[in-house]
């Protein structure tokens, strides 16, 4: 069988739909549509064979008189292209009175059950294309990424910041604590890493005067893999010249709450149980303040690991003070930060390229933000003295999770980086967040999972 290699001139199944809201039951208005999907049921009464048609924007009925049509040969899964008219049913369901259809792909596999969906949770991630197919609340995710996506893009782009692009393949990685995926070039003769983060280049852009920039874009850490984390995962970071981690703070604020009103019409939404509002201002909260409240602020490593493990926390893995810390913090006070809140004021330890806080030398003029118990994104002042910034890297290199060096991004600072404020965001955990879905494989379309059988 040799099927057409186009169709054109179709309309989308809503506008179809939106076009029968004026038709009387029974009725069909007098002008020809083309429509073109799936076929995801049949039912014949007679000479009358009833199809429904869905495409990207949704579900139609297709009216087949087989005296106008011909005899149909279509099953279950084929993709075909109709022509006819906008039209009800007796029963008043929207439809399209079809004239002529032809099939354009034909179905060779069985689908899965086309009443309940597909609810295997593994072969949905394995087989993306069948929940797609099949499950319409899938299809409605992957759209609603894509406007949370845009709307992100929209409002930086009317505030002035430059979209742009850096390397994937890094010499060094930097920009994060993490364990990097490391490849080999076999023209450079050379060891690269795929980045874990986008930041320092994206400075180097702010050095060389563009000013306000940020880049959407997948990083990769070589490590766990939870309800919210995987290997590969799509972050924003932008940078803003000449400003601080408090213009950040409002900065963030008014996108979160713009977006969310942009995509789902209100800053409401629940995830994990926990209603949570998006509306700025958020709720502020020094990170000192936040372990104090729970008797766990102490500079002493030896009294916060003690601490701990009174607490029947595992503390093995945390080898100094700056890992104990972090893990004092992640443990008991992430979970609780239900309402949307920034957390401000980390230690330098964990903080390689934040400025410090003109009224603490030990801490810096960074933040996170988090809503129903999850982080969202991390944000500093940026580091401009590449003479702090060498010191920085020295003393991280001394750890065992330490930030490596790199020497060129400092020579770019050598050049002069105005006063700049970065930020980042990880969109599938926002994604998440807006959906209400509790897991990052959910909301990632081809997230990773272990060999099949493993």
């Amino acid at each position: 069988m040799t099927t057409a290699k186009r169709f054109p001139d179709r309309d989308d199944v809503a506008t179809v739909r939106a076009a029968t809201d004026e038709v009387e039951a029974g009725g069909e208005l007098d002008e020809m549509r083309r429509l073109a999907g799936r076929v995801m049921a049949r039912r014949e009464m007679g000479k009358l064979v009833f199809l429904d048609l869905v495409d990207r924007s949704g579900r139609i009925q297709l009216m087949c008189d087989t005296g106008r049509t011909g005899e149909l040969d279509v099953r279950l899964g084929d993709i075909v292209g109709v022509a006819g008219r906008p039209a009800k049913s007796r029963r008043g369901e929207p439809s399209l009175a079809v004239d002529s259809l032809e099939v354009l792909a034909r179905n060779r596999s069985p689908l899965p059950d086309t009443f309940h969906g597909l609810t295997d949770q593994e072969t949905r991630y394995r087989k993306r294309y069948l929940d797609l197919l099949v499950n319409e609340d899938a299809r409605e995710l992957a759209l609603l990424r894509a406007r949370i996506v845009t709307a992100i893009r929209r409002y930086l782009d009317e505030q002035g910041f430059v979209e742009v692009e850096t390397p994937v393949l890094q010499p060094r990685y930097g920009g994060a604590f993490a364990h990097p995926f490391v490849t080999h070039s076999n023209e450079l003769e050379a060891d690269l890493y795929l980045r874990i983060a986008t930041e320092l280049y994206l400075k180097r852009l702010i050095v060389g005067g563009l000013e306000r920039v940020y880049e959407i874009g997948k990083d990769f850490r070589n490590e766990s893999i939870s309800y919210k984390h995987q290997p590969e995962f799509t972050m924003l970071e932008w940078y803003e010249a000449y400003a601080d981690y408090r213009d950040t703070m409002a900065r963030i604020e008014e996108l979160l709450e713009r977006v969310a009103l942009e995509v789902l019409g209100t800053t409401a939404v629940t995830f994990r149980g926990n209603e949570v509002d998006l509306k700025a201002p958020w709720k502020r909260i020094s990170f000192v303040d936040a372990l104090e409240e729970r008797e766990l602020w102490t500079r002493d490593s030896n009294e916060l690991r003690a601490w701990l493990e009174e607490r029947a926390v595992d503390t093995t893995a945390d080898k100094d003070w700056a890992q104990l810390v972090d893990h004092a913090f992640g443990h008991f006070v992430e979970p609780s930060l239900v309402e949307p809140t920034i957390v401000y004021g980390h230690p330098v330890e964990l903080s390689p390229f934040a400025r410090l806080m003109d009224d603490d030398q030990g801490l810096t003029e960074r933040f996170e933000y988090f809503a129903a118990g999850m982080e969202l994104g991390n944000a500093y002042s940026e580091i401009n003295d590449p003479d702090e910034q060498q010191r920085r890297f020295d003393e991280q290199s001394e750890h065992v999770e330490g930030v490596r060096g790199d020497p060129d991004y400092v020579e770019a600072l050598s050049y002069g980086m105005p006063p700049t404020g970065g930020l980042g965001l990880g969109i599938d955990r926002l994604v998440m967040l807006l959906s209400g879905r509790e897991t990052i494989r959910d909301v990632i379309l081809f997230p990773a999972l272990r060999p099949d059988g493993a």
